[in-house]
């Protein structure tokens, strides 16, 4: 199986380890879709930041394209176009730190590409769970919820990062503090992902935090 992987190298790398596979990386594809047909499989890690991805209309119906989905649903991505999809398409949860993972989730635009991503998945021992198509999927939406009630905590001094990030590592387990992981994903994708999952949703619990909007203009970290 040939798989092209397209997207930051970050991701790439976290894809790679994680998938245990052999994949070449090459970002100019996507400025000549005619190497597409050359892959059995075409993983886009930062898909749902494209304007758009007619390019991707050209691969062959005998393929796999992964997209990752997050910050935009694959209705999002590929509805006004779907007459000229030929591909299966699923969708992943590719932001940074969440790729190398036991299971991963996966979204699906139509039924009839589920048994296409789960030959797949099953070819190379890929574990995953399947969501609903929306944006946000599942796990972001947690994590960068919880990131964003911390900024709140933090804002309105009623404790300091340090001691936010130790509470919930002893308290809950989580492997980082919010505000450690935040740095870790990037402020930007966090950012991005509850900024999806409000005009999606509308729902109070994702309205953004102003210190973590004034953190992404500036382009800064919590820790760095």
């Amino acid at each position: 199986m040939k798989m092209l992987v397209i997207g930051d190298e970050r991701r790439a790398e976290e894809f790679r380890t994680r998938l245990n596979h052999e994949i070449i990386y090459d970002n100019s594809a996507l400025d000549h879709p005619e190497k597409f047909s050359s892959y059995d499989v075409i993983a886009d890690l930062n898909g749902d930041e494209r304007n758009t991805i007619a390019n991707y209309f050209s691969i062959p119906n005998n393929k796999l394209l992964i997209l990752c989905a997050v910050k935009k649903s694959l209705s999002d991505m590929i509805d006004d176009l779907k007459p000229g999809l030929l591909c299966a398409v699923a969708g992943i949860n590719a932001l940074p730190t969440f790729i190398n993972r036991n299971k991963i989730e996966v979204s699906f635009f139509r039924e009839k590409d589920k048994k296409h991503f789960k030959e797949f998945a099953s070819g190379i021992k890929l574990e995953f769970f399947e969501i609903a198509d929306r944006a946000g999927m599942v796990t972001p939406r947690v994590i960068c919820m919880i990131i964003n009630e911390a900024c709140f905590t933090f804002q309105e001094g009623t404790a300091s990062k340090d001691d936010i990030d130790k509470a919930m590592k002893l308290g809950t387990n989580y492997p980082y503090g919010p505000f450690e992981w935040c740095d870790r994903i990037g402020i930007k994708d966090v950012y991005e992902t509850l900024d999806a999952v409000w005009n999606d949703t509308h729902d109070p619990r994702y309205k953004i935090c102003p210190l973590l909007k004034t953190k992404y203009l500036r382009r800064e970290s919590f820790y760095s």
